[in-house]
């Protein structure tokens, strides 16, 4: 018997899916002047350019981006639209007081709703099911983490945690060896792809032109330098996200985070009528490294997890290829999980870049002084958080005060990372401490979380 090979990169499984990659849009044609430059065609710059046409349609706004609109993580990610505010409403409550934190976590339930809706309007079918996030613990210490954690969701309003016991878990998704699971409702799987490349089609209707093939050098006030000219325009937006290092003069900004997946062939309704998984719920746990999952629209499973997590000096990749020592982590996770898809072959792996500031916060950020303004480090989380950037900036460049505007991640900063080999270290110390916990709580009995997790937390800076 000769090992399967499995296809490996392309971008993603999803743009796979779709034909391949798309053919290119022009690149810009020189210098150009305009209201609004927004440099990256993800979901962040393209949602951004989506409400500022809607709201004023005279608006000249261009979209500037290295390579196709939704070649980054946009184009890769697990599918989940979800209400997670990243970094935590703690951090919230401390700077800005209980009822600001309230308040990000109903703006991000509600914007769930708001991409749905939007989805509906344009005609853009991304398989979109809200079928609610379901999180299971499979070790003593896990089910600790979520017994803790869902305690602590419920303690704050509109977050509607459920928590069940192993027999209720897996009357809705059959995992082999779980303890216990939480679910909330505010959560859909999508194909990442399809709406990303509906709502380039829907800013193009709008009439902003995304011009790919372009690679922004250099941003400053009033100004986005490429290697195909200089854009002038009163507001210059940074919708870069993983990619932000490649910037000149924002090499430490956000630290680029590194995530695989993989993806099973079309699995047979046997398999599904043992599982369950019929609500198509977004799939977690509570490992320290955690993994992500969704049921695909053709009754597959796509699965992932951190590989290797941060290449030196902060490089990102160019074509979603991931290690071949990830892929087989991967898919025995993911075999542990659901041994019943052991007999069924990886179809696809592949390989994507999110952002991460120093101090794990997303934000949003408009200097009317300069023009200049960005939004990102989601780490992870920004299929919902990209939509509520985009409103929220859009508001911010129209000079509107809002309820967006309002909301206490606008203007927030984090120091910048440290210098390599300093940042290498960390990051990788981090995630072998991470590995380390979890390997401890998968051979032990003990309901207390790892001593290395702890350590790790603290490296991190996310205690």
């Amino acid at each position: 018997m000769t090992e399967h090979v499995v296809p490996n990169g392309d971008v993603s499984w999803w743009w796979r899916s779709l034909g391949g990659t798309p053919a290119a849009r022009a690149p810009l044609p020189g210098d150009l002047d305009a209201d609004v430059a927004i440099v990256g065609a993800g979901y962040t710059g393209l949602w951004t350019a989506y409400y500022l046409k809607r709201e004023q349609p005279d608006l000249r706004v261009v979209v500037l981006e290295q390579r196709f609109a939704g070649f980054g993580a946009s184009g890769r990610n697990g599918g989940w639209l979800t209400n997670t505010v990243t970094g935590g409403r703690e951090r919230y409550a401390e700077t800005h007081g209980r009822e600001a934190a309230i308040a990000q976590q109903r703006a991000l339930n509600a914007t769930v709703d708001e991409v749905i809706a939007v989805a509906a309007r344009e005609g853009i079918d991304a398989d979109i099911v809200k079928g609610g996030e379901f999180g299971v613990a499979r070790t003593p210490a896990q089910l600790a983490r979520l017994r803790a954690s869902a305690a602590d969701e419920q303690s704050w309003p509109h977050t509607d945690v459920e928590v069940w016991d192993a027999g209720a878990a897996a009357s809705r998704i059959r995992i082999a060896g779980a303890l216990g699971a939480v679910w909330h409702p505010h959560c859909a799987r999508i194909h990442p792809a399809k709406l990303v490349r509906g709502l380039a089609g829907a800013v193009e209707r709008l009439g902003v032109t995304i011009y790919e093939q372009t690679h922004v050098r250099e941003i400053s006030a009033r100004r986005a330098v490429t290697d195909r000219g200089t854009v002038r325009a009163t507001h210059v937006l940074r919708a870069t996200e993983g990619f932000t290092a490649d910037l000149r003069g924002d090499h430490r900004t956000w630290l680029p985070m590194n995530s695989s997946m993989i993806v099973t062939d079309p699995l047979p309704a046997q398999f599904w009528g043992a599982v369950g998984w019929d609500g198509r719920d977004t799939l977690g746990d509570f490992a320290h490294v955690y993994m992500y999952a969704q049921r695909t629209a053709d009754d597959r499973i796509a699965f992932g997890g951190r590989g290797v997590p941060y290449r030196y000096g902060s490089r990102v990749d160019t074509d979603g290829a991931t290690q071949e020592r990830t892929i087989r982590s991967l898919t025995r996770l993911l075999h542990d999980f659901f041994p019943d898809a052991a007999s069924l072959p990886i179809a696809h792996a592949w390989a994507g870049v999110l952002g991460v500031p120093r101090d794990w916060a997303a934000t949003v950020v408009h200097d009317r002084a300069t023009g200049l303004g960005w939004a990102g480090g989601y780490v992870g989380t920004g299929v919902t958080a990209t939509n509520l950037a985009g409103r929220t900036l859009a508001d911010l460049v129209l000079g509107r005060d809002t309820e967006l505007t309002r909301l206490p991640w606008v203007g927030h900063r984090a120091r910048r990372w440290e210098i390599e080999p300093l940042r290498w270290t960390a990051v990788n110390a981090i995630y072998t401490a991470y590995r380390m916990a979890d390997r401890f709580e998968a051979s032990g009995s003990s309901g207390r979380t790892a001593w290395p997790a702890h350590v790790a937390d603290v490296v991190a800076g996310r205690h």
